[in-house]
């Protein structure tokens, strides 16, 4: 039923923010050029023209199942309605995994845009800067047990303050802009050579693809959040203004992303780009205009990432909470406190994120690592959730439906299968981890593993231990 009477509850704008916010992260600062090192602006713009594709699928299904199935919370409900309890678990599970990973990029990254001001913190997982970050987390969950709506609101306050600078940085963009740079080698495959000397020649469909490989995961992990408003329908003033949410924060998000990408292709050449420190959204507005430009930008990095940092807080217990509302974990997970805040899920994410932040000390890239790691997991539920609006149109004979599903079913996985599956590979630990919290909610709650959940369990835990052998043994590299 239509919560449209609540007095208090989440509003369409700050929905809107949530989903804004949770996907306008850390990843955008670094966005133009992480893809100019990986293509040219013509393969640039094919794969945005994908993703785009690829992502509004996602947010129609997503907008569809929020106004369809009332009565479903989230995205592992989704998942557990369309393909059963353990398929629920997994989306669930990969959900929390992928948002408190989030959070650790998000960390890092914070502390390389202090980094500017305070060079102990450049690298973004120094000893100081794992003790600040750290600090900083703490207090946004002490935060957030106090009341989750409330979070909320300062969201969409933060969500406007953060775009300030993005809008700065788009118009010195326009202003610098020269179209004979930009036309220079837009459609051309690129080499770099060992000494860092670039190669072009004719464009080629191997060298498109080689180019869109590249650019896929950059661009997936900078909409991971677009299911904020989702997840948290239930709390909503209005249910249905979570599918509206939706929608209308990723048609912003596209532009945002687009514009911000392509205008520094008409700045500096490729070649240019590729020399540009990270992250490159800094770097380049200093080179435009000066010292002070840099100072500014790097201030509203770490409100960006502030906001998004806040919103990735409460995504993760939200997940949990519902998993254990489903009877997937025990109920422990799920207890509220007197503010409403699902406390339990909050702490305890909030100590897995405390010993991530420490082991990244000993890692050389972990802000890469931590948003592969992100993007990977929440594949698998945007992957179920594609499969389910997909089931469901062919249930009811909807075409349009259907398609929406398949479209975004199709998007994740392919986009997956050639960015590589080295990440989701290493994901499987956690999954690991967590079919011992499903094994001991399911005998809670009465119910015992059929013989498929055996056999699936058992795939998970072979495919973890092959995981970690990998890393313990230097195969894999964090």
């Amino acid at each position: 039923m239509e919560n449209a009477n609540k007095s208090h509850g989440i509003s369409l704008f700050a929905l809107i923010a949530m989903v804004v916010s949770s996907a306008i992260g850390a990843g955008v600062f670094d966005l133009p050029t992480t893809l100019a090192a990986a293509a040219t602006p013509g393969a640039t713009l094919i794969a945005w023209g994908i993703t785009a594709v690829g992502i509004l699928a996602l947010a129609l299904s997503l907008k569809n199942l929020v106004l369809n199935k009332p009565n479903l919370n989230g995205i592992s409900d989704y998942a557990r309605a369309g393909f059963g309890e353990f398929a629920g678990f997994l989306s669930g599970w990969g959900y929390w995994l992928s948002a408190w990973l989030g959070n650790i990029a998000f960390a890092t990254m914070m502390m390389s845009a202090m980094g500017y001001f305070f060079p102990t913190f450049k690298s973004g997982n120094s000893l100081s800067a794992v003790i600040v970050s750290s600090i900083i987390s703490w207090l946004l969950t002490l935060f957030v047990v106090r009341g989750v709506e409330s979070a909320a609101a300062i969201n969409a306050i933060v969500t406007v303050c953060k775009l300030v600078p993005l809008v700065a940085f788009g118009v010195m963009a326009v202003i610098t802009f020269k179209f004979g740079v930009f036309t220079q080698h837009f459609w051309s495959n690129f080499l770099v050579n060992t000494q860092g000397v670039i190669s072009y020649s004719d464009m080629t469909a191997s060298g498109i693809l080689s180019q869109i490989r590249g650019c896929l995961m950059a661009m997936m992990w900078v909409f991971v959040g677009i299911e904020g408003a989702a997840m948290l329908a239930k709390r909503a003033k209005k249910q249905s203004d979570a599918g509206k949410a939706t929608v209308i924060g990723l048609i912003t998000l596209l532009f945002v992303y687009i514009i911000l990408t392509m205008l520094p292709y008409g700045y500096l050449s490729q070649e240019q780009l590729l020399k540009i420190k990270s992250p490159g959204i800094l770097y380049l507005f200093e080179s435009m205009t000066g010292s002070l430009g840099g100072a500014f930008i790097s201030i509203g990095m770490i409100i960006t990432i502030f906001g998004a940092w806040l919103s990735w807080t409460i995504l993760p217990a939200e997940a949990t909470s519902q998993l254990a509302e489903q009877r997937l974990l025990p109920q422990w997970f799920g207890v509220l406190n007197q503010h409403g805040a699902p406390s339990h899920s909050l702490w305890m994410t909030q100590i897995f994120i405390q010993i991530f932040l420490i082991s990244t000390i000993f890692t050389s890239e972990a802000y890469t690592f931590a948003y592969s790691l992100c993007t990977s997991a929440i594949v698998v539920c945007y992957t179920l959730v594609g499969a389910y609006q997909m089931k469901l149109g062919l249930k009811n004979q909807n075409k349009i439906w259907a398609l929406s599903g398949f479209i975004a079913l199709a998007f994740q996985v392919i986009a997956l299968l050639l960015a590589g599956l080295t990440y989701l590979w290493l994901c499987s630990i956690v999954y690991a981890v967590g079919l011992i919290f499903y094994y001991f909610g399911r005998r809670e709650n009465g119910y015992k593993f059929s013989q498929v959940e055996w056999v699936l369990t058992a795939i998970i835990v072979l495919i973890a231990l092959t995981a970690l052998g990998a890393l313990m043994t230097g195969h894999v590299s964090v």
